[in-house]
């Protein structure tokens, strides 16, 4: 008989996160009322966090397989072939919950989380990337949250010693209650040293490594499967504390260990702790699991089955070893002073019992509660079409410079330099570009193969049209890798969205997937990992919905890339791409005429990849010195950013069309980039483009202290810079912490 003292009752389970007909799912199952422990053990595992049950369905359809593709979605990371015995492992995932209740850690532990999802396949971290959502600026909330999410990212990634390298930052006032934390990373493996998650063998070791369990986390993975009320602060004990030494150090001693034959499996302790990865390597296996808690380190007195199988305390790992090889990895951890302990074995029986003091506390069917978790077909409705926009009808600025000012120094636009900064971005001295372009570049090894990261996502067009909005997302992303010269491999997701119970909501889901899944078919560029946020809400009001794509290209020679900078004076300015002055869904609709309508601009996958991968060849040619893709603010946003990081100015003689000046300007046309060649080249690479069915124009010229538009005021760098420079700086000047 297992001891149950605990009554369940109707508000318990639903406490728990288990709606009714799931409560009568898990009593079928296993024909007797659960225990408590048993409760929170369904609770963990068939939440949206770690079951998918709204989204899987729908994830099924992206395409997850090519010829580079070594390691697609279902394990820690995704991991992609880039020659010479060599792969690079990476994923991306979400900590918005904790982050908003408590930024500090809940950034940290989101670093600390992707890092381990990476080296637990047996790859070591080169590089960090984050994308972060925040509400109003003028939100009483918001300078806090920025404040502590950043420094967050920084402490941790700092610490534990890796480059943070790019990312991307925005406010928008439906973030207010539900701020968006994803933390991306990626690591170099050799193709023949790759580990996985799924058990094998019966009888063989299961032991724990890393730092004792406390009680922090508990309920972590339930918590971020539920929308926020008036509660937010009542759930900080649910956020974990991260300690970066400790991670740098488990870091070490796992791959020390993995040298030798002694791993079978490996899955790191993340959302749902104990619980999470057990269950997983044994259901990946086809294998039961039994566990003995009294061996489990702890660093807290008398914890119940319930606390430790719950806990989310950070820096641990779960192994099955090969039996005899117990005293080679204890001598490994103890020398990294890391906690080792057996604390279970691999049993035949495809149950998870779970054992305290004596006691059965658990006896639970396995492959249940992994693999065969609740899956939904949840009702959607599709995204209604926005009005269209006639560039015509939207009133001309007084100033085109003006508005450039006022655009370059609004929040979604104006330099993160003073995020980046706090980030370390060069330790291992392996960053070929910093933040600031298109695509971070890092050196892998020794050269000279290079890697380029870029995450992307304009929630503004998903929210107007999911499917174009997922489309766009993926094109940018490509885009940016393209930018920089290298040629696309893969993506990783991190799917935010609110609650896939409201039809409307869990349409806007299916309709960024359906464009995702589109963009990635068309462009070779696969899906290989990810992860789903659901529930960002707040008192029914959700986030934009927010499917940030991380991007991973491949150089064959890091020192061949592409930079936005102007390089010199007199080079040739050119365009190419079509510029029809797409206004809808625009930064400048939004900044300047105060209106958030119309549709987002239309995606064409064929003319994307025609345009990107003429641009590329240019690069690899060395035909070109500089690269910009055009994207938010348009084509003189574009230039201006050009200027300001070659600090050089360009005079500007001809526009794109028969348009009106903004639309020209400030129209949001996708598939195009700007580049600057030897002003005796242009022509040529005019006539190349026109070969190739890639529309191009020569702009004018680089050179001068300013940025002068033919028929408009000249706009000075020096002023335009402070401008860009200033907004986070003076905002963030403002915060006094509480």
């Amino acid at each position: 008989m297992i001891p149950n003292d605990i009554k369940i009752t109707p508000e318990l389970v639903a406490e728990h996160g288990l709606k009714p007909d799931e409560y009568q799912r898990v009593l079928d199952l296993i024909g007797r009322e659960p225990t408590f422990t048993e409760l929170g053990i369904f609770s963990a595992m068939w939440n949206e966090h770690c079951s998918y049950k709204s989204s899987k369905l729908w994830l099924k359809t992206l395409p997850v397989e090519g010829p580079q593709v070594i390691q697609g979605p279902g394990e820690n990371a995704g991991i992609v072939d880039i020659g010479d015995g060599l792969a690079v492992a990476f994923k991306m995932e979400s900590h918005n919950h904790p982050s908003f209740i408590e930024p500090y850690q809940g950034a940290t532990t989101g670093v600390g989380g992707i890092l381990r999802d990476v080296f637990t396949m047996g790859a070591r971290p080169i590089a960090a990337l984050n994308a972060l959502r925040f509400g109003d600026p003028e939100h009483p909330k918001t300078r806090h949250l920025v404040a502590g999410v950043v420094a967050g990212i920084g402490g941790y990634g700092n610490s534990f010693g890796v480059p943070t390298v790019g990312g991307e930052v925005n406010f928008h006032p439906r973030y207010n209650g539900n701020i968006l934390v994803n933390a991306f990373a990626a690591g170099i493996i050799r193709t023949d040293s790759i580990f996985y998650a799924a058990a094998s063998g019966v009888g063989n070791p299961i032991v724990y490594l890393g730092s004792k369990t406390g009680r922090d986390g508990i309920h972590g993975a339930t918590m971020a499967s539920a929308e926020f009320g008036g509660d937010a602060e009542e759930k900080r004990p649910t956020v974990q504390v991260g300690d970066p030494f400790s991670e740098k150090l488990l870091l070490e001693a796992c791959l020390e260990l993995m040298k030798t034959d002694a791993v079978i499996a490996i899955q790191d302790m993340g959302a749902a702790g104990l619980t999470c990865s057990a269950v997983e390597m044994g259901a990946k296996g086809g294998l039961g699991v039994e566990l003995d808690l009294d061996h489990v380190p702890c660093r807290e007195e008398a914890m119940t089955a319930y606390e430790m199988m719950l806990s989310e305390s950070q820096e641990r790992m779960l192994m099955v070893l090969r039996p005899g090889k117990e005293a080679i990895a204890r001598a490994i951890f103890e020398k990294w002073d890391l906690d080792f302990a057996i604390i279970g074995k691999t049993i035949e029986p495809k149950r998870f019992i779970v054992k305290r003091h004596g006691d059965v506390m658990a006896d639970l069917p396995i492959m249940e509660l992994g693999d065969e978790a609740p899956v939904y077909d949840r009702p959607w409705v599709p995204t209604a079409p926005a009005a269209p926009i006639d560039p015509a009808d939207i009133p001309l600025p007084a100033s085109i410079a003006d508005t450039l000012m006022t655009l370059m120094g609004s929040p979604d636009l104006c330099s993160r330099r003073w995020i980046w900064e706090q980030y370390d971005h060069l330790i291992l001295g392996n960053t070929h570009q910093r933040p600031g372009g298109d695509a971070a570049v890092v050196r892998v090894e020794e050269g000279p193969k290079g890697l380029a990261f870029t995450l992307d996502v304009t929630p503004r067009y998903c929210e107007a049209d999911p499917v174009e909005g997922g489309k766009q997302a993926v094109a940018e992303a490509w885009r940016n890798l393209t930018a920089v010269g290298a040629t696309p491999l893969a993506v990783t997701d991190c799917l935010n969205f609110g609650s896939p119970e409201r039809p409307e909501i869990m349409g806007q889901l299916v309709g960024c997937i359906t464009g995702m899944a589109e963009a990635c078919t068309a462009l070779a560029f696969p899906v290989v990992s990810g992860n789903v946020s659901l529930y960002n809400e707040t008192s029914g009001e959700a986030i934009l919905p927010t499917p940030a794509i991380g991007g991973v290209g491949l150089l064959d020679d890091f020192t061949r890339s592409a930079s936005i900078a102007f390089k010199a004076d007199g080079e040739a300015i050119l365009l190419f791409g079509e510029t029809r002055g797409h206004l809808g869904r625009s930064i400048y609709l939004r900044e300047i005429q105060g209106r958030e309508d119309g549709p987002p601009p239309p995606v064409d996958l064929a003319v994307e990849k025609r345009h990107g991968d003429f641009v590329r060849r240019l690069i690899t040619q060395d035909r070109v010195s500089a690269v910009h893709d055009c994207a938010d603010g348009g084509l003189i946003v574009t230039l201006a950013e050009m200027a300001l990081a070659g600090d050089r100015g360009a005079e500007i003689s001809a526009i794109p069309g028969e348009l009106p000046a903004h639309a020209a300007l400030f129209g949001e046309d996708q598939a195009r980039y700007v580049v600057t060649c030897p002003a005796e080249t242009a022509d040529q690479l005019l006539a190349d483009a026109e070969k190739v069915g890639v529309p191009a124009m020569r702009l004018g010229t680089t050179g001068g202290a300013t940025l002068t538009i033919s028929g408009h005021d000249p706009i000075y760098l020096e002023t335009l810079r402070s401008c860009h420079e200033g907004w986070i700086p003076d905002y963030m000047a403002d915060w006094i912490e509480d």
